[in-house]
């Protein structure tokens, strides 16, 4: 092939590269600002855990965190296209979750605390399950599902910790024992570290149920990464990769 042959392949090669980056920067900014993607919920995700890891919380702080997930869980059941029941029974709960909210900022004591915790647990339950529901019966694998299963991987590590921080205002003593009272940023921390399996041992729940919940963190996180998740990357391939033919 000639000189002037190579640099038109390049040439065309370098056009197509080009579109491929164009389309996939489309594809993202959609995927991250539509109002009927996963790409939103996962966004509102990592927000709500940024506000949550503050230093200093507090009842602005908390119902902050709260505002978002109410956002979020809504965002989640409309991406999902959720059945109308389920619908119906998360928006009663989006309604408590709110007043809980409200009376939070009025009134600082450790039941409404638990209340607001244990509501924001329930939210973070119900908003995975319609999404794997919905996942699992979608007939294309892409960018939407891996966006997806992302959201509902860190939705459920949230939801625990939202449960351990509840626990740890139910119970008697730090949740933590010596190791810490057990602050929503402590749980979130252990809550994540619980459900990759990573284990630091820095914090560990003092006793009961902290520590069977902790057990079925990781076994539920295990699991999700080796079928769930594992599924969804090995099965998806880009656009680009399908269209090609088989070298």
């Amino acid at each position: 092939m000639s000189p002037a042959g190579d640099a038109d392949e390049q040439s065309t090669e370098e056009i197509e590269d080009y579109a491929a980056q164009r389309r996939l920067g489309r594809h993202l900014l959609h995927a991250f600002s539509s109002t009927d993607s996963y790409g939103l919920v996962l966004l509102l995700i990592i927000v709500s855990y940024a506000i949550s890891t503050i230093p200093t919380t507090g009842r602005w702080t908390e119902s902050a965190v709260l505002g978002v997930l109410i956002v979020t869980v809504w965002f989640a059941l409309r991406t999902s296209h959720a059945h109308r029941s389920v619908r119906v029974a998360a928006d009663c709960l989006l309604v408590l979750a709110a007043v809980v909210g409200v009376t939070h900022l009025i009134t600082a004591n450790d039941e409404v605390r638990t209340a607001l915790f244990l509501t924001c647990g329930l939210l973070y339950v119900i908003a995975p399950y319609t999404m794997l529901r919905h996942l699992i019966i979608r007939k294309t694998v892409d960018l939407e599902t891996v966006l997806g299963a992302l959201a509902v991987y860190l939705m459920v590590g949230m939801a625990f910790a939202f449960v351990y921080q509840a626990l740890a205002h139910m119970q008697s003593g730090n949740f933590f024992g010596a190791q810490g009272e057990g602050s929503f940023p402590q749980d979130l921390f252990f809550s994540f570290t619980t459900l990759t399996t990573t284990g630091y041992g820095n914090l560990v729940p003092a006793a009961n149920p902290g520590q069977s919940l902790a057990v079925m963190e990781m076994l539920v996180g295990q699991l999700f990464l080796v079928t769930a998740v594992a599924k969804v990357v090995n099965t998806w391939v880009p656009r680009r990769g399908r269209d090609e033919p088989a070298a």
